[in-house]
């Protein structure tokens, strides 16, 4: 293997300075979704007793996070025990968005891990990425498109499991019987950061997609060959 030949250069040019910026970026992508962990709390009002009793109220927490399949996240306290046995099962949030959320986290992890390796490639070895005859610019190419469509799918598919989350998280308590007793939310965590992946999303989808033209001006597609050396005389 022919030995490496560092430089700094390749980060002043826009093939290695996209490269930089899909990598770090990426980074704030996964971090937002993966990383997220919230709570949604319910205030229970149970009716008084006929000898003048108070009416109890309690607070429960549903307590979710990645990979969001909020059909495991359970109300704690347990329901059972409030209003005179009202709930005879537990109850849960509704939905499984975890394979959104896992594709999208899986794009991140896998752009991130490919953005560090091509970078290295730039800094070590472009010596050979840009010589004649290579196929590295057209597999770089090839991965450079591919990225991109996958950051497409990945960041679609998770805005639209994201739309769900919040609607199951916001929605009423379920099995609650109004009047007779009252479910009123009381607290959630906001869910600014995981908005924010998505748009780490889509950003990340606009630079793979524009380093996709640096890496194509690398290939013979755009760069023609160099003329043969003229023949001996």
């Amino acid at each position: 293997m022919a030995a490496p030949r560092v430089s700094l250069g390749a980060l002043k040019e826009p093939l290695g300075l996209s490269r930089g910026l899909q990598w770090f970026f990426s980074i704030f992508a996964f971090a937002t979704c993966g990383g997220f962990e919230g709570s949604v709390t319910v205030r229970v009002t149970c009716p008084g007793g006929d000898n003048g009793t108070e009416a109890r109220v309690t607070n429960v927490t549903a307590a979710y996070g990645y990979p969001f399949r909020l059909n495991q996240a359970v109300f704690q306290p347990s329901l059972t025990h409030l209003c005179n046995h009202t709930w005879p099962h537990d109850v849960h949030l509704v939905g499984d968005f975890s394979s959104a959320s896992r594709f999208f986290v899986g794009v991140a992890v896998g752009a991130f891990l490919y953005s560090l390796g091509a970078l290295g490639l730039y800094l070590g070895y472009l010596h050979l990425y840009r010589c004649a005859g290579s196929r590295l610019p057209l597999l770089d190419l090839l991965f450079s498109c591919l990225g991109a469509a996958l950051w497409l799918g990945a960041s679609s598919a998770w805005a639209q499991g994201l739309r769900h989350v919040r609607a199951a998280v916001t929605a009423p308590l379920p099995h609650c019987p109004s009047p007779t007793v009252t479910c009123d939310p009381a607290a959630a965590t906001p869910m600014g950061g995981l908005g924010a992946s998505v748009a780490f999303g889509f950003l990340n989808l606009l630079l793979w997609a524009g380093g996709s033209w640096f890496v194509y001006k690398e290939t013979p597609l755009h760069r023609p060959a160099p003329p043969p050396d003229p023949a001996p005389m």
